[in-house]
């Protein structure tokens, strides 16, 4: 069949815990030289002594760079998995296809609650946060966080409660600061912290924002990342038992997950800030993660400063164009106005609307210069 001799062979995959060739357990070497033992416990529970908790964000640009880093991790790795690239709500994703295709690994969209396997990608679906609870994927429908779901930080916050320092959190491409909240839980929790380099991301906000708050162990461009991924996957990790998990982390990770006494309590993460929540309009509560600064608001929406901005700036936009609409239609009114004014021999009256209509389109025209980002005439603005 024609074009069929270049298809690429697709290597073997592990099934329910089970390495390619049938073995239900290996030992594998590390840098060192030391032997890891990976394998399944009686019930099936995968026990695992490396950095085995792989949890990568992306936005934009995010979709080729994971390509170019699925296609190079080896078909035996130890780890799990685990991608969230920022997606609209409304659309059906392809992405779990496109990464099954891009390397030797399994990529999926999980259910809820399904057990987690090392050697599959388990890839968030649009609309609904992709978390980590103990062995198990979670689906949750919980709080916008940076004005994404799926978002990142929850994924890296649920990853760093439940397995501390097993866990190697990834930053790719991206125009935002997505990610440092939970890179810098990852890191709390022992866990290591790698970071695309800027000038190899298509774009450069996210790595950028993750180098200047969290104590980045790896900064490097996509071609060396997979082989990086290899090595800690094969690495044991010292130091369990050593990095507790901090209040806010849990309680945050519980929002994500929707859980009744996180929801329903009173607990408060900060102070309360003078700013009111973009999507629900309730108070935010203003969070330090040492220099970077975050809001929450009482039912889990979550800022950080810079998403924020973005967000008022979306609302004072969209304030503008009710504005500017208003103003048309009262010089159309006030037009109108004048005309039947005159035809009635009220001349005053008719002055007085032609005026308020020549007030009204200059107020729209000063706001259509805003909206385009020209700076209003000064003459014009004191008039």
């Amino acid at each position: 069949m024609a074009g069929r001799g270049n298809r690429r062979r697709r290597l073997p995959r592990r099934r329910r815990g089970v390495w390619p060739g049938g073995l239900a357990g290996s030992n594998i070497r590390a840098s060192d030289g030391r032997s890891v033992f990976r394998g399944a416990d009686a019930n099936g529970a995968w026990v695992l002594d490396g950095h085995d908790v792989v949890v990568i964000g992306a936005s934009s640009g995010g979709i080729e760079a994971l390509r170019k880093l699925v296609g190079d991790l080896p078909a035996d790795l130890p780890a799990a998995v685990f991608v969230v690239v920022h997606l609209p709500e409304e659309t059906s994703s392809v992405l779990a296809r496109i990464l099954d295709r891009a390397g030797p690994l399994e990529a999926v969209n999980p259910q809820d609650r399904e057990k987690i396997r090392p050697g599959r990608i388990y890839v968030a679906r649009p609309g609904f946060h992709l978390l980590i609870e103990d062995d198990r994927v979670r689906l949750t429908r919980g709080p916008k966080e940076n004005r994404h779901r799926p978002a990142v930080d929850p994924l890296f916050r649920t990853a760093a409660v439940a397995h501390g320092p097993r866990v190697v959190g990834v930053i790719l491409t991206g125009a935002r600061d997505d990610g440092t909240a939970g890179l810098l839980a990852v890191k709390r929790r022992g866990g290591v912290a790698i970071v695309q380099d800027p000038n190899d991301a298509l774009f450069s906000g996210m790595p950028e924002s993750a180098l200047r708050y969290a104590d980045v162990d790896y900064c490097l461009p996509i071609d060396e990342m997979g082989a990086l991924l290899d090595r800690l996957s094969r690495e044991p990790i010292g130091g369990k038992g050593e990095y507790p998990v901090p209040d806010d982390t849990e309680f945050e990770s519980k929002i994500a997950g929707l859980d009744p006494s996180a929801m329903d309590s009173d607990g408060r993460l900060g102070e309360l800030s003078r700013y009111t929540c973009p999507e629900c309009t309730g108070p935010l509560f203003e969070i330090r993660d040492d220099d970077l600064v975050r809001f929450r608001c009482r039912v889990g929406h979550a800022y950080t400063a810079e998403s924020m901005l973005d967000e008022k700036s979306e609302a004072m936009e969209s304030a503008l164009y009710v504005a500017l609409n208003t103003l048309e239609e009262s010089a159309m009114m006030s037009d109108r106005l004048a005309q039947r004014s005159r035809e009635q021999g009220h001349e005053h009256a008719a002055a007085r609307f032609e005026q308020r209509a020549r007030e009204a389109r200059h107020q729209a025209q000063v706001i259509r210069q805003v909206l385009a980002g020209e700076e209003p005439n000064a003459s014009e603005t004191a008039s």
